[in-house]
């Protein structure tokens, strides 16, 4: 049943999260942003609403498999620890074994994401690499006399949704394109992963009132917005060399590789480049995470109360 409460509850987090999910994405792909406002602000002008949830499709129809994936495979990792170690499934797991389990479901995932990754970067900011593809376009000084000639219609966009930009990024740039940026994800997701359950497991145990083995609703809302906020704290600098990563497909390619990436990124823009969307990241996931792990707990509680 883990695999199924983990499923519904990454589809409750993904409705809640993905508008500041984009503006995150943007903000660590294109410099020209000053800061979330500024962001919100020209994605709204220019695109409205719907400007806030490009690509938001392949990973709602993803996400279950994928938080599936997540929680099964920690859950099902700590009862193997658990009955290695102490002899049972269900004695009392020590801190190094959930954030060991943590860790594996992190990297377990790598391999499911990476593709549906690839397809929401590149859709979440193809509009940009479009529009700066126009200004380069343009002639270079607006008094010189050239012929006249005809007005072209501006450019459509490159993806017309998320199957398409996958059957895309496979036919122009090979299977390897749709991993792109899966090295950064991968150290991204592990320790993220492990601090994520380790740090919802130490908070669950904090807030338990006395004489009781759960929290109540209350403990888990705050614990799990509180692991979410941490995990996203650990995750940050590798999430935006992923998203460079694999925004870098839709023009001349910059980067050739996870260091290559990193050391160009603070280079040319300093090491606060790295934290580019940190504070959006944690604002998000607080209410996300809270969403995702009471609906987790409420699902197991269900289906426990049916079966008993």
């Amino acid at each position: 049943m883990d695999f199924v409460a983990g499923a519904i509850g990454g589809v409750c987090g993904v409705a809640v999260g993905y508008p500041l999910d984009t503006v995150k994405v943007r903000i660590q792909t294109e410099a020209k942003y000053t800061g979330i406002w500024h962001c919100v602000g020209d994605t709204y002008r220019r695109e409205r609403v719907w400007g806030f949830y490009r690509g938001l499709s392949l990973p709602v129809c993803t996400v279950s498999l994928v938080s599936s994936v997540s929680f099964g495979t920690y859950r099902h990792c700590l009862e193997h620890i658990c009955r290695l170690r102490y002899g049972s499934a269900d004695a009392k797991p020590a801190k190094a074994d959930i954030t060991l389990s943590g860790c594996a479901s992190g990297l377990v995932r790598v391999f499911l994401t990476s593709p549906t990754e690839v397809a929401k970067v590149r859709l979440q900011t193809q509009t940009q690499q479009r529009r700066l593809s126009a200004s380069w376009s343009s002639p270079a000084h607006p008094m010189c006399p050239v012929p006249p000639a005809p007005v072209c219609p501006a450019p459509g966009p490159k993806y017309h949704g998320p199957l398409h930009c996958l059957t895309t990024v496979a036919r122009e740039e090979g299977l390897w394109g749709l991993y792109k940026g899966s090295s950064a994800l991968l150290l991204r997701d592990g320790h993220s992963f492990a601090t994520y359950f380790l740090s919802y497991a130490i908070l669950c145990e904090w807030l338990t009132p006395a004489g009781h083995s759960r929290p109540d609703v209350l403990g888990v809302l705050v614990a799990g917005g509180c692991a979410g906020v941490l995990a996203w704290a650990v995750a940050t600098p590798m999430d935006v060399i992923k998203s460079r990563l694999q925004a870098d497909g839709q023009g001349q390619q910059r980067y050739r590789g996870l260091l290559h990436c990193m050391v160009t990124s603070v280079r040319e823009e300093g090491p606060r480049v790295l934290f580019k969307g940190l504070a959006l990241n944690c604002c998000r996931a607080f209410p996300v995470n809270m969403v995702v792990f009471v609906t987790y707990e409420a699902v197991l509680r269900l289906t426990r109360g049916l079966l008993t």
